[in-house]
């Protein structure tokens, strides 16, 4: 019997394998694919560390993370710098000095640009959907140019029926600063995630092609307790329904070039250009190499037998959610963490630290 079954060996379920193991328990973790690491998997191919499910930029502001993360990689002193494309011509990201220069030709100062964006603004009686959060916070100029068309492809569905949340946050700088991260420490793991995961994983029994829902019973017979990090409807067979995500589709080419953009990513923001993004591997680690990789994504509908990456968050699923959750307290032995078992939206830095506290409450307890 192992004290922990993990289901799923990314970056959540590997910490808590990881951090369980040095204080003694017993664990094995499974993961339907063929491979660990979940969505942080990174491959070499012919010496380009390839980010095989989208771009993956470790941030954290908490020196903590940072130090522990590092005991497993050395990381690059990489620097995050993202250009969106719309109809050809390029705009800093996120909005900063360099972007409202790039919209407005006579804007000169912080000033000048607060001056352009009050007279683009709309204010509304009710703020009840993305669009109109996103026109009372930049104006029309900078909604139709940067966010309109990239957001309707990344969630599939107009603006307008979109919660304004999404947005709320959006940052705008009246400096020269186009770090897309404010964060005091990033970079990129010299020789990729993979890595990191195997020294995590090092002395533990690990599954996989081993999907969870299919072999239940025989596996939950093997273990005392389970950390879920999969999705939480499925687990309980979608009693209640299903919960909406969204999935990506990645197209990746290699060619016989020595760079293909300048930028690690570029955003796609015009809404007929059918892709999100095209991310050049090669930026992230200063490969020298005479060819490159890159790496076209698509947002897609969720289905079943898609890999579920984004939660849509309204009201209605997260309701829906609730409910889940609250079934999942009928369990003493059965833990949901992770994006898809807690519903959420994680960045690396979060991963780690809900991880951390999941296995300091186990110890306690």
């Amino acid at each position: 019997m192992y004290d922990y079954l993990i289901v799923g060996a990314g970056l959540f379920g590997s910490v808590c394998a990881y951090e369980l193991n040095k204080k003694g328990y017993t664990c094995l973790v499974i993961d339907k694919r063929n491979t660990i690491a979940g969505n942080i998997y990174t491959k070499n191919e012919d010496n380009i560390i390839v980010h095989e499910y989208g771009a993956h930029i470790f941030h954290t502001s908490d020196e903590k993370i940072w130090n522990y993360i590092n005991q497993f990689s050395k990381f690059n002193n990489y620097i995050h710098k993202v250009k969106a494309n719309y109809q050809n011509k390029l705009y800093s990201l996120p909005f900063n000095f360099y972007t409202f220069k790039e919209i407005w030709d006579d804007v000169y100062d912080e000033k000048s640009i607060i001056n352009k964006i009050n007279d683009d603004k709309v204010e509304f009686k009710e703020i009840d959907n993305l669009e109109k959060k996103a026109i009372s916070l930049v104006g029309k100029k900078v909604y139709e140019t940067l966010i309109k068309g990239y957001t309707q492809k990344q969630w599939g569905r107009e603006c307008s029926k979109l919660p304004p949340f999404i947005i709320e946050r959006i940052p705008v700088r009246y400096t020269c600063d186009d770090r897309y991260f404010n964060d005091k420490y990033q970079g990129v793991p010299i020789g990729g995630y993979t890595p990191i995961i195997e020294k995590m994983l090092e002395g533990i029994d690990v599954r996989l092609n081993c999907d969870f829902i299919k072999e239940k019973e025989p596996l939950m017979s093997e273990c005392k307790n389970i950390i879920y990090t999969g999705q939480i409807d499925e687990f309980f067979d979608y009693k209640y329904g299903k919960l909406e995500y969204r999935t990506l589709k990645f197209e990746k080419k290699k060619l016989n070039v020595d760079f293909y953009q300048n930028y690690s990513v570029i955003n796609f923001t015009d809404y007929n250009v059918p892709y999100t993004r095209i991310i050049e591997h090669k930026h992230f680690d200063n490969c020298l190499c005479n060819d490159t990789i890159i790496t076209y994504e698509f947002p897609d509908k969720w289905e079943n037998g898609k890999e579920p990456f984004y939660p849509i968050n309204d009201s209605k699923n997260n309701n829906l959610y609730l409910k889940y959750k609250n079934e999942a307290k009928n369990y003493n032995n059965l833990i949901f963490g992770g994006r898809l078992g807690e519903y959420k939206y994680y960045d690396m830095d979060d991963v780690i630290k809900s991880a951390l506290n999941l296995v300091s409450n186990i110890a306690k307890k």
